[in-house]
């Protein structure tokens, strides 16, 4: 595993873009502060970025900000997930049935990455989830679903890898612990975020294979928790569980 980028200008331009993507349009200046990076660098550095296109100067106020070149690669990226295509009717149908919020997910090396997010038009409260948002596995209900299909031994191998936290007093740190809970969405089929990666939002979620059968996706219907009792939550798993094995008969 490379620790280190062997290139270290190309983890410069890389910090830029995701800077950038956090802070949307900035001057100068305050790039310079986030990046921590002197005036001639960082101006040189986005003067590349601008060369090719990913980056844009505002000429009013002269503040640099993301081209829309950078979502015309992530939506080119994502045309080619035939998979979303083939999900998508079931995960909107899902959302009106339930009347609640669902992302699509694919496993993207120790996290989880927002790929379809179907926002529920029944309910006024929004999910401040966005595609392309990361969430890790460890701590969401959708990286546990995917988790529980691996073997143990590759679980602990994500685990030991995992940059552990409590996000919030919910969080499992506790690998025994957390293993028991992966027991659990083995003998239920669905797994469960209990405000562990955000205080106030409840999870229920269930993986999907790809189409070789390697555990690689998961969608998860979420909603704040004053509407997600233990209740609802063992209505909605008879659903999401009919759903899932739906698309496993189609895939």
């Amino acid at each position: 595993m490379v620790t280190k980028n062997p290139i270290q200008v190309a983890d410069r331009l890389f910090l830029v873009l995701e800077t950038l993507a956090d802070t949307g349009a900035v001057s100068l200046g305050f790039l310079c502060e986030k990046l921590k990076l002197n005036k001639s660098t960082t101006h040189r550095l986005l003067s590349s970025l601008s060369y090719m296109g990913y980056v844009k100067q505002d000429p009013k106020t002269q503040k640099y900000d993301l081209s829309l070149k950078i979502l015309s690669l992530s939506n080119k990226m994502l045309s080619r997930m035939d998979i979303l295509e083939d999900l998508k009717p079931y995960l909107k149908r899902l959302s009106g049935e339930t009347g609640e919020t669902v992302h699509l997910v694919a496993l993207d090396g120790l996290d989880a990455v927002y790929i379809f997010k179907e926002e529920s038009c029944q309910n006024s409260v929004r999910m401040v989830s966005k595609v392309g948002n990361r969430v890790p596995l460890y701590c969401s209900g959708v990286g546990k679903a995917i988790c529980a299909d691996l073997p143990d031994s590759k679980i602990e191998e994500v685990w030991k890898a995992s940059n552990i936290q409590k996000l919030t007093p919910n969080t499992i740190t506790d690998y025994t612990l957390f293993m028991k809970r992966i027991e659990e969405i083995r003998k239920s089929g669905y797994a469960l975020d209990d405000e562990e990666n955000e205080i106030g939002v409840r999870c229920i979620a269930v993986s999907i294979p790809d189409y070789h059968g390697r555990s690689r996706y998961a969608f998860s219907i979420s909603a704040p928790a004053a509407r997600m009792s233990d209740e609802r939550i063992s209505e909605i798993a008879h659903i999401i569980l009919k759903v899932k094995d739906e698309i496993a008969s189609s895939l």
